[in-house]
């Protein structure tokens, strides 16, 4: 791939244009672009959690979904593209509502990833994302128009104001909130930017919190949070929309917990640690979330890499990094894989479950990546090994593809267009190499990501980019 073509990848012309009209080094990145397309005879999952069609057949017609259904009952006109699916997975495209544009360089300092991220994003098949929590809130904004618009390639993007924290010291990119007028102010003015979501911080204080989702609400939009000072069961009182992280991030807990004080990440730790699995305080939590109709977000990818024994980073995800972040996630995993009395190697197994127990109960489960921490959550590879890690909780292969992708679509509100293969919707979908039928634990590699009837060469994009995550 020449060098051309990996310092090109943040002005890519090919979401609403034709992949002949892209400069010679850019197409090399699209895999195909037909008018009229039938997919025959590929197993599909349709993303809605039932069973696989064994044999189906797709048509695609001017970047939607014309027709779906068993091979042989789907009338294919003349003039179509014919691809054998055999030996093929498709499913929709993932829709996953914790990633960001950026990447953590130093402790404390986070790097925008506005060239590579984007394509990276689609080399693994996100077609839709929700930014939770913006460090260049500008750039995200316009990168989301230019995508929209055909100027850039990448997933459709759902921007999240910056976060709005508390008046605490933290990273100094992090605003610093310490009152309603202020919370109403940011939030007046990043509605009028282009901004559809806000996510509250952990040292955000009860009183604002609650402002800030009055505040969202009355513009019909949704609030997120990462929580410390305010618990679980408090946010959801006060009518928040959706909880990431999980049951990481839960105070509820800790026992003496001072009101909208943090605990300390030993005590957080201990507190989940010292539940039982079958925790009846957990279940009740879980239960209250769930009549308030608060979803939760897994990011088990980010706290995989907190925990002991758990693998590294698979060696094509590294390779997209440059040599100083590589050798920074290698140290970090090393500390980590080595330290005695890791508290997150015990939590992490039972914190999986308490998501399954969530989703079984009814909650609307949806699923993130997180690309922070101290690196190695690396799209291009992590969103797949989000779903992964879903299954590993004990969610079926239909439910963990469900919850990453027709359950973050009915969350943002886009399932009328996206998060399931059915007629009439944008063609955003993923095909695999394999059969996701067959049983085997790892899912078969990503062949090519569509998205509006474009579809994207994995291999191609993850060459152009090796080495250029850091650079930005």
């Amino acid at each position: 791939m020449p060098r051309c073509a990996s310092l090109l990848l943040g002005a890519l012309l090919a979401s609403a244009l034709p992949a002949q009209a892209l400069p010679p080094a850019l197409q090399e990145l699209v895999a195909f672009e037909h008018k009229l397309l039938a997919i025959e005879h590929v197993e599909l999952w349709d993303g809605r959690g039932g069973a696989p069609l064994a044999d189906a057949t797709v048509l695609i017609r001017d970047g939607r979904i014309a027709a779906v259904g068993p091979a042989g009952q789907v009338a294919i006109p003349d003039g179509a593209v014919r691809q054998d699916g055999r030996g093929h997975s498709l499913t929709p495209g993932f829709v996953m509502v914790h990633e960001h544009l950026f990447y953590p360089l130093v402790r404390g300092s986070y790097g925008a990833m506005f060239n590579s991220f984007p394509a990276l994003y689609l080399a693994g098949g996100a077609t839709t994302i929700r930014t939770a929590g913006s460090m260049s809130p500008f750039a995200d904004l316009n990168l989301k128009r230019d995508i929209a618009a055909g100027l850039a390639i990448g997933p459709d993007m759902d921007v999240t104001a910056p976060y709005f924290n508390g008046p605490e010291r933290f990273v100094s990119q992090v605003p610093r909130v310490d009152s309603d007028q202020q919370v109403e102010r940011m939030a007046a003015y990043w509605t009028q930017e282009g901004a559809t979501n806000y996510k509250a911080y952990m040292t955000l204080r009860r009183a604002q919190l609650g402002t800030l989702i009055r505040s969202a609400h009355a513009r019909g939009q949704k609030v997120t949070a990462h929580l410390c000072g305010v618990t679980y069961a408090e946010a959801a009182a006060l009518g928040i929309d959706n909880l990431e992280h999980g049951f990481f991030a839960a105070s509820d807990f800790v026992a003496d917990k001072k009101p909208d004080e943090c605990p300390s990440p030993q005590r957080m730790l201990a507190s989940l640690n010292a539940l039982p699995l079958d925790s009846p305080a957990m279940r009740a939590l879980q239960q209250q979330l769930i009549a308030r109709k608060v979803a939760l977000t897994s990011t088990l990818t980010v706290f995989e890499t907190f925990a002991g024994g758990r693998p590294l980073a698979p060696a094509g995800a590294l390779d997209l990094l440059t040599p100083e972040l590589r050798e920074g996630y290698l140290r970090g995993y090393s500390e980590r894989a080595n330290a005695p009395g890791n508290g997150y190697t015990a939590l992490l197994p039972k914190a999986m479950a308490w998501e399954k127990q969530f989703f079984d109960a009814g909650g609307l489960l949806l699923a993130g990546t997180d690309p922070t921490g101290y690196g190695g959550v690396v799209p291009g590879y992590s969103n797949l090994r989000q779903v992964e890690l879903l299954e590993e909780a004990g969610l079926s292969r239909a439910q963990a593809l469900q919850v990453s992708t027709w359950n973050g679509a009915r969350y943002l509100g886009r399932e009328a267009e996206v998060g399931s293969i059915a007629a009439g919707k944008r063609a955003d979908l993923i095909l695999f190499k394999g059969s996701l039928a067959a049983g085997a634990r790892a899912w078969p590699p990503i062949v090519w990501t569509m998205k509006a009837g474009v579809a994207y060469d994995r291999a191609r994009i993850l060459s152009a980019t090796k080495g250029r995550v850091g650079l930005e």
